[in-house]
């Protein structure tokens, strides 16, 4: 077993009892069977994991990322969401391509969370790049978190493992922009979601 495994069996082994107890309580879900790609935290109901921890939870530390509270979903409890598919023209190579995810508001509200339209979600991917939209905005728009690109999941490294991405070429005041500028609030790479509320 090499350092990272170690850590890693460290890691799920000492939060499983904290499942269920604590600070967590009642509203605490089942531990995940796969790995957690996605943290959604803040103004959410529902737990599944122990609070922030800065020794183990590195990255986020690193992007200052605080919490008490939080939910995470692997690519299973995703893909069992509803789904919906989306075919826009990427930036990347002006093409059209299949999308096919869960709608971000269906994701977030897993997590119990019911923000106000005038609420915020903080989407933030993996190298730190973060944007905020307001849940009408996420509404309106219809903002997915992609799961797949073209049948297939997307890998780290590429736009995934999960992208927060719209279907721009059907989006009156997206469509009218350059290509390039059509996905501001789209990070690929997803794997934290605020909830402000």
């Amino acid at each position: 077993m090499n350092k990272r495994e170690f850590l890693g069996a460290a890691a799920l082994g000492g939060a499983a009892p904290v499942l269920g107890q604590g600070p967590l309580g009642a509203s605490a879900a089942a531990p995940l069977p796969g790995p957690p790609l996605l943290t959604v935290t803040g103004a959410i109901a529902r737990t599944n994991r122990a609070p922030f921890d800065p020794a183990l939870d590195q990255m986020m530390h690193k992007q200052h990322i605080r919490f008490e509270r939080a939910y995470t979903f692997d690519y299973a409890s995703l893909a069992k969401l509803p789904a919906v598919t989306i075919v826009p023209t990427l930036e990347y190579d002006a093409r059209p391509h299949q999308l096919r995810g869960p709608l971000l508001l269906d994701v977030v509200a897993v997590t119990g969370a019911r923000p106000p339209d005038s609420g915020k979600l903080i989407l933030r991917a993996v190298d730190g790049f973060a944007v905020s939209v307001s849940v009408e905005q996420a509404r309106r728009q219809r903002l997915m978190v992609a799961t797949l690109l073209d049948g297939k999941p997307m890998p780290l490294g590429g736009l995934g493992p999960l992208w927060a991405v719209l279907d721009a070429d059907r989006i009156a005041e997206l469509a009218a922009k350059p290509l390039a500028d059509r996905f501001g609030a789209c990070p690929w790479a997803l794997y934290h979601i605020e909830v402000q509320a």
